[in-house]
């Protein structure tokens, strides 16, 4: 296919781009450098691998795992006479698409059009991603608020039954997952204002760190009949300990280095907005 086979291809909705679009076993959508490279006018495939290799250069610079965009494989393309021979070529994913359009030639009008129709769809699945971690954070932040109350049930049940010894208890949890961090300490490495909740501005991967020190602090408590407020606040830090070394043990970011996000008071307002307008629209709008 060359440069003018593409002209007469309607890519104004992204047809020439959905067209090559292939999809695993399981869904997850790629496409072959080869067939893209073809699809952008490169008749010398050499020229479009350093387009790619520019591109995966955009890709570490954003932070982004290469080869979790750009994947090399093995093909096997037809020669003639039934006889075929084994050619190299990468799977790109979504995100990567848009950044090898990024760095095309930009005088080929295919890939102006595969820069408004990546961007475009890169922008859409940004979105849709954004949702599921709203979500996320709503469900979370939830949960948290019930199993921080059944915490301070147990640690009530062991002897935790001033305030001042509750907020000490809380602190021996934080330092454990948090590497030795009070609360207040956490509080101040994040940036946040004295009016907010450490709580409301954790992502999701931060609540759940935090729901699953609160909820195995709680069976433990329990489970175990411990009593006293000196080994209540022992068995917090060590949860809170045990978690952050399964953090580690997978390779994952450690939660004070986790980035604090928008409060999630405000998700769930405009969740609520959206969800009204959405109720009033009428049919077929």
């Amino acid at each position: 296919m060359n440069q003018k086979d593409n002209e007469n291809l309607p890519v104004g909705n992204g047809s020439v781009f959905e067209r090559i679009r292939r999809t695993t076993p399981e869904g997850n959508e790629f496409w072959s450098s080869r067939e893209f490279a073809e699809a952008l006018g490169y008749e010398n495939y050499r020229n479009f691998e350093q387009v790619i290799s520019k591109a995966q250069m955009a890709c570490f610079k954003s932070g982004q795992e290469i080869n979790n965009h750009f994947v090399e494989a093995d093909e096997m393309v037809s020669i003639g006479s039934g006889a075929e021979r084994q050619i190299k070529t990468v799977y790109l994913s979504r995100y990567a698409c848009y950044l090898v359009v990024q760095n095309a030639d930009p005088t080929k009008e295919i890939v102006a059009l595969g820069q408004t129709y990546f961007a475009v769809q890169t922008r859409r699945q940004e979105l849709t991603d954004q949702s599921l971690e709203d979500n996320q954070r709503l469900f979370l932040r939830e949960e948290m608020k019930v199993h921080n109350s059944r915490l301070a049930e147990a640690a009530k049940s062991a002897g935790v039954i001033q305030s001042q010894d509750y907020a000490i208890f809380q602190n021996h949890g934080y330092k454990g997952l948090y590497g030795g961090y009070t609360a207040q300490d956490i509080h101040r490495r994040k940036g946040l204002k004295k009016s907010q909740q450490i709580l409301d501005h954790m992502g999701s991967t931060e609540l759940a760190a935090n729901l699953f020190r609160a909820t195995q602090t709680e069976e433990k408590i329990r489970r175990e009949k411990i009593t006293g407020i000196d080994k209540a606040n022992q068995t917090h830090h060590e949860v809170g300990a045990k978690v952050r070394q399964t953090i580690k043990e997978l390779g994952g970011t450690m939660p004070e280095d986790l980035p604090v996000v928008e409060d999630v008071k405000k998700v769930a307002r405009k969740k609520l907005k959206e969800a009204k307008k959405k109720a009033l629209k009428k049919p077929g709008e």
